[in-house]
């Protein structure tokens, strides 16, 4: 396999867009990552794949592909064996009205990335995890993305946090004292009020139906 894609590259410089020089190690790996998910979703094929043949290219200049970051093959390996979960994840803290298959595909790898490195990388706080992928979506999002993703990523972290360590949606017991999850009639895991409504669905054409 070669590396031919011509989809743009999240690491490449853009025209008033120089600052991203500034930022560590990690966050470029981070944004490495965003880019082989990118990739791997727009092609249908293995994020691992497209790792393993980078390597390989890297071994020569003159294929003008940059090593691969230790970080960013961790990434890589992590999300795309944990990706249900990952996405399942993702889901549950998006607004009710959305669907993570209508994001825009750059939106749901910068979610996969934070959502990976949240709940199985523990030498990353939260709160950085949330910051960098906030990052990420502010200059290779979408237009709505950074408000969102804040949203879903924050939510995620709230969830496992100390306090929730199985990150169960919190019940206000002073306002139903009779309330059980295991209640008929009752949603077992209803949506937390702080979750991800960035607007009207991305993907949403104004011929689409009503939901």
């Amino acid at each position: 396999m070669t590396d031919t894609t011509d989809q743009p590259r999240l690491g490449e410089e853009q025209d008033g867009d120089r600052h991203w020089r500034r930022h560590g190690a990690r966050y470029r790996a981070r944004r490495r990552a965003v880019d082989i998910l990118f990739e791997a979703e727009a092609r249908d094929i293995d994020p691992v794949a497209i790792v393993e043949d980078r390597v390989e290219l890297a071994r020569l200049d003159a294929n003008g592909v940059a090593p691969i970051a230790s970080y960013t093959r961790d990434i890589i390996a992590g999300a795309a064996e944990q990706l249900d979960t990952i996405d399942e994840t993702i889901e549950r803290y998006l607004a009710e009205d959305w669907e993570l298959n209508r994001l825009p595909a750059v939106d749901r790898a910068i979610l996969r990335v934070g959502v990976w490195e949240i709940l199985y990388n523990p030498d990353v706080d939260g709160a950085t995890s949330v910051v960098e992928g906030v990052e990420l979506a502010s200059q290779y999002g979408s237009d709505v993305a950074a408000p969102y993703i804040h949203a879903v990523l924050d939510d995620v972290v709230q969830a496992g946090s100390e306090l929730n360590p199985f990150g169960e949606p919190v019940v206000d017991a002073d306002a139903d004292p009779e309330f059980t999850p295991d209640e008929p009639g009752v949603d077992a895991e209803p949506r937390p009020s702080s979750a991800a409504d960035p607007g009207p669905g991305p993907t949403r054409s104004p011929d689409s139906p009503d939901v």
